[in-house]
């Protein structure tokens, strides 16, 4: 079976760790092109010892390259301003891009939630956004409690080592909020969503742990757990190291606790709080462990295409 050619571009941690997990776990995906902008990158020159053709000339070196034409998934594991210009720059040649960035451009697709409701349209062209580390690891949860009783308030606190956050997190920090806060409502179904991320500095570096808070009117609280856990276990099926880090718990909210500034105008009146802790560890093909925010993403990314690849092959 022929595999689907693919490139990614950006040669930073993200990149280079989707490039390791693309040659050792994917059957249907090939590495045709690593793209960057600096020679004496250590993803660049981790490519060329793969045997992985090679460009430190960005998008443009991208398009040159002799075998431009048969790649037809494009992964962009650069920044959000830098996205909006390689996906113009790529407009004219139908690729499907796979944006790791949190530029917004696309729809929000978080694989175990919604993935399939975007297979058909994107599978010629088109760029789908991978939202953001902590949307990946926090919206499914919300969605899991969503499916079974309105949310009408979620929030999320993505705490991540200080380390595993480089210049392309650091300077997408406003687009991380704004972008993840969208996509719990829009993705995740809560009528408003809040996302907060923590750089932590403790020495030695701690792994992802992320908070999902959502407050819900009367419900069945044993279908809303069974809901997420099963949501924990799609999930892990390609992110190993995503888990529950404790039982689900259910805090009554009193009457006269002032949640009604967090809610939309016309919510109904919330009963409890639902709060779920997960940790997500690292798989460290390229990465520490400690970098779930990272691996989260790179493997998100790497269902997608893997899928768009399966159902171009399945219409052929």
């Amino acid at each position: 079976m022929s595999r689907t050619k693919v490139a990614v571009i950006g040669s930073g941690n993200i990149g280079t760790d989707l490039m390791i997990k693309i040659l050792r776990l994917s059957d249907t995906l090939e590495m045709a092109a690593m793209v960057g902008i600096d020679p004496a990158s250590d993803g660049l020159a981790r490519a060329r010892r793969l045997r992985v053709p090679t460009t430190a000339d960005g998008v443009a070196g991208l398009v040159a390259m002799p075998d431009f034409a048969d790649i037809a998934v494009v992964f962009d594991a650069t920044s959000a301003g830098a996205h909006k210009a390689n996906a113009a720059a790529l407009a004219p040649y139908g690729k499907t891009l796979v944006d790791l960035t949190p530029a917004a451009i696309g729809p929000y697709v978080v694989p175990a939630v919604n993935l399939d409701a975007h297979l058909d349209a994107h599978l010629d062209a088109g760029t789908v956004n991978m939202v953001t580390c902590g949307g990946q690891a926090t919206i499914p949860v919300v969605a899991a409690v969503s499916r079974v009783t309105p949310v009408p308030y979620a929030e999320i606190v993505a705490s991540i080592a200080s380390r595993s956050a480089g210049p392309g997190t650091r300077a997408n920090i406003d687009e991380f909020t704004e972008t993840t806060a969208a996509a719990i409502e829009q993705v995740g179904g809560a009528r408003r969503g809040k996302a907060i991320i923590v750089l932590n500095p403790a020495e030695p570096p701690m792994i992802m742990r992320d908070t999902v808070q959502c407050l819900i009117g009367p419900a069945d609280h044993d279908a809303v757990r069974a809901s997420i856990e099963q949501m924990i276990t799609d999930v892990a099926a390609y992110v190993p190291g995503y888990r529950l880090k404790q039982p689900v718990q259910f805090t009554p909210v009193a009457p006269d606790e002032p949640v009604h500034t967090l809610l939309p105008d016309d919510a109904t009146a919330v009963t409890t709080k639902v709060s779920v802790l997960l940790e997500v560890e690292g798989a460290a093909h390229y990465l520490p462990a400690y970098a779930g925010n990272l691996d989260i993403m790179t493997s998100a990314a790497l269902r997608v295409a893997e899928r768009l690849a399966a159902a171009k092959g399945a219409r052929r």
